[in-house]
């Protein structure tokens, strides 16, 4: 699956109205888009799939911020599409992040980033598993 990787929109994107022009730069930078649903995450699911950052101190706050709002998840499709999607959202911190990538584009700050990018072959497996049956990809 190393040509495929997921992604989701997070809440202060979607809420700030960024999704379309969002979805718009990943299939301009040559993702083909396999799966795509809106939906949203209660705290528990929030929790569940960031189950992995737990012990840190920003969890709940991630959780909470997770789980405030609608999302859009989406499987893509690319060559080399884990680190291919990686350069394109940019740093986690948007301040950080290089110029013309998502996330210095869309993100307010380093907690609210705007997107989730998986960062790995094997995340990006689970992490779609998460949310798309097989019978929901193309």
């Amino acid at each position: 699956m190393s040509n495929r990787t997921f992604t989701m929109i997070k809440p202060d994107a979607f809420a700030n109205g960024h999704s379309g022009a969002i979805l718009d730069m990943i299939v301009k930078a040559g993702f083909r888009l396999v799966a795509l649903k809106m939906t949203s995450l209660s705290s528990q699911k929030a929790g569940e799939f960031y189950s992995v950052h737990q012990a840190r101190p920003f969890y709940s706050e991630l959780v909470e911020f997770m789980s405030r709002g609608p999302i859009i998840a989406a499987i893509l499709e690319k060559e080399n599409a884990v680190a291919d999607f990686r350069k394109l959202i940019g740093a986690t911190d948007p301040a950080k992040a290089d110029p013309g990538t998502i996330r210095k584009l869309f993100a307010a700050s380093l907690g609210e980033n705007a997107i989730h990018g998986s960062d790995s072959d094997e995340n990006a497996r689970t992490e779609s598993d998460f949310f798309f049956s097989n019978l929901e990809r193309i």
